[in-house]
């Protein structure tokens, strides 16, 4: 039977209607959201139109986008039906990991009942947007040094502040140690205003940024003043020994060998490290080899040490992000 064709000529895209029941009217309420706006989320990402009358949910759209609604809504009622939260953030998530070819065992755990890859923080539950991310997310609880690799947008430091987060409310570390190199200041670094403190902190704001948004200000204040949480840059750390701590390095890129050898091996007892950096995306000067890229070639293979390589494809910022990502990269970029 032939296809119909709009006027031009075009041949119509087929049109799909799924019907799903739930069981439990009470977690309707949350499934759907206050004023709808989760199965809003849902239509605005997925191009589908959902009507829910009572229990019952009709979807309708493309095919493939139909069945992909399908399964963020059954992923959302089994996440409530476990006594999860729902919020933004996690159907976010779920919108994102309904693309992915592993969808059904990614879903059923992330949001339902495997905590090794969901990370809870004061403020929210972060959950995987990618198959990369839930492996990740492993690699974090799982071994003492990770290497995270791979385009901004991709969540490599702000999964790594969240777990890190995780561990010292929980008490399995001491203290939470940021760090990241700032060689945009360079020999500049003197001339800016305010002390020490005031000279580096535009460098390491995005740290700060991903630290509210797990915590309450107010801890984030106290714990800073105690020192349970430090934020300062790479050349801070030379000749400390860091025991009982969480540790994290943003923008590796950007320092040089004998930096990363230094930072390294400030690695002590109890701790956890993550190394988090774009090997393509350099500022050091031309002819300076970038410390991350030249750690990845030593250590690669190195037991209870993971290389966990993002690409494009795990962009979850807007999606134009993860095209402008792709065409950088691409032959030419």
């Amino acid at each position: 039977m032939a296809q119909p064709k709009r006027p031009g000529g075009q041949v119509a895209t087929p049109r799909a209607r799924v019907e799903i029941e739930f069981e439990q009217s009470h977690l309707l309420g949350p499934l759907f959201g206050e004023f709808d706006r989760n199965l809003v989320a849902i239509e605005d990402k997925l191009g589908v139109f959902i009507a829910a009358r009572g229990a019952k949910v009709q979807i309708e759209g493309e095919p493939e986008a139909a069945a992909r609604a399908r399964e963020v809504l059954v992923g959302l009622y089994n996440r409530l039906d476990e006594g999860h939260d729902v919020d933004q953030g996690v159907v976010e998530a779920i919108i994102a990991m309904s693309n992915q070819p592993t969808l059904d065992g990614i879903v059923s755990e992330a949001v339902t009942q495997a905590p090794k890859v969901m990370i809870r923080t004061r403020k929210k539950t972060i959950v995987p947007r990618s198959k990369t991310q839930a492996d990740y997310m492993e690699a974090l609880a799982r071994d003492e040094m990770i290497f995270a690799l791979g385009p901004a947008g991709t969540g490599k430091t702000y999964v790594a502040v969240a777990q890190a987060v995780q561990q010292l409310i929980g008490g399995s570390v001491d203290r939470l140690i940021l760090s990241r190199p700032a060689v945009e200041a360079g020999e500049r670094l003197g001339f800016l205003p305010g002390d020490m403190k005031d000279k580096v902190d535009p460098y390491l704001r995005p740290l700060y940024d991903a630290l509210y948004d797990m915590l309450p200000m107010e801890q984030v204040e106290r714990r800073l003043a105690s020192g349970e949480i430090e934020i300062a840059p790479i050349a801070f750390m030379r000749g400390r020994t860091l025991s009982d701590a969480f540790i994290i390095l943003d923008e590796a890129q950007n320092t040089t060998p004998q930096q990363m050898k230094m930072f390294l091996t400030r690695f002590g007892m109890r701790s956890r490290m993550v190394i988090c950096g774009d090997p393509n995306q350099t500022d050091l000067p031309p002819g300076i080899k970038s410390g991350l890229n030249d750690a990845v070639e030593k250590l690669e293979g190195i037991p209870k040490l993971s290389m966990i390589r993002f690409g494009a494809g795990d962009v979850v910022r807007h999606p134009l992000v993860g095209k402008i990502v792709e065409a950088y990269e691409g032959p030419g970029g």
